[in-house]
């Protein structure tokens, strides 16, 4: 299976040609249809297609963190399983690691991003957004809010299969003057005519399968298979070309571990 020979590549050779190669045949299979992750479905693996190549490629290396943290061989054989926090350092570290092999480390973001996309236009705890005027699609260096860098990319994957309207494209990574990993990504430019309702967030998202997690009044929901929150109207809004809510962020992830 080709999934054992990259973990094998990447055990014994690190980052060599021969493991990027590994890597990106297995991306491409995936693309093509050829292969499929198990731990999506078919709605979800449309969503991890669109995310592209750069985040299938990261998602693979952070399988084979994840692998080599639990199978004992970077951790003392008396420990027990992994702590996220331990997952996820080793999955940042590895990820930067392939990322500057492959050509996708951004060591000065801010100044690159800004020359080629525009301005900063917004800046929170989670993004930092670039904007030029006309540009049909906006560049956000997206921090992780999640226990694992594998979980992080996973919620770009299940945005991409719940609200298609907005893909999530990655193109790169880096991390900022704080040491913060973060996933550069590219989102189309959506207007806002105004904030959703409470009421019209319900509609959207009971459509897709969620009800209320929280008596009605909350910003979180649930549904068969995944969990869908932070939906206030600041993440949704009503589209001025088509008059529909429009859901641009969001933290979503799996119900089951």
């Amino acid at each position: 299976m080709l999934q054992d020979q990259i973990n094998t590549s990447i055990k014994d050779d690190g980052f060599s040609e021969h493991t990027l190669k590994l890597i990106d045949d297995f991306t491409n299979d995936i693309l093509n249809g050829r292969t499929n992750l198990t731990r999506f479905n078919q709605q979800e693996h449309a969503g991890l297609c669109t995310a592209g190549a750069p985040l299938i490629g990261a998602y693979v290396v952070c399988d084979y963190a994840r692998r080599s943290l639990e199978s004992g061989g970077d951790a003392p054989a008396s420990q027990g399983s992994p702590a996220n926090w331990e997952i996820d350092a080793k999955q940042e570290e590895l990820v930067q690691q392939w990322a500057k092999a492959k050509g996708l480390w951004f060591s000065n973001p801010e100044k690159l991003l800004t020359s080629v996309y525009g301005p900063m236009i917004a800046q929170g705890a989670e993004a930092k957004v670039y904007y030029k005027t006309g540009d049909t699609s906006v560049v956000k260096e997206r921090t992780s809010i999640y226990s694992t860098l594998s979980k992080a990319f996973e919620a770009i994957v299940l945005h991409n299969a719940l609200f298609p309207e907005t893909p999530m494209s990655v193109i790169g990574f880096t991390r900022d003057s704080d040491e913060l990993f973060r996933i550069i990504l590219t989102q189309p430019y959506i207007g806002c005519k105004r904030l959703a309702t409470k009421e019209e967030i319900d509609k959207m998202v009971a459509a897709k399968g969620f009800r209320d997690n929280y008596n009605g009044n909350g910003i979180n929901y649930i549904g068969d298979r995944l969990y869908l929150e932070d939906m206030h109207p600041a993440n949704v809004f009503i589209d001025t070309i088509s008059g529909q809510p429009i859901c641009i962020d969001c933290i979503v992830k799996f119900i089951n571990k």
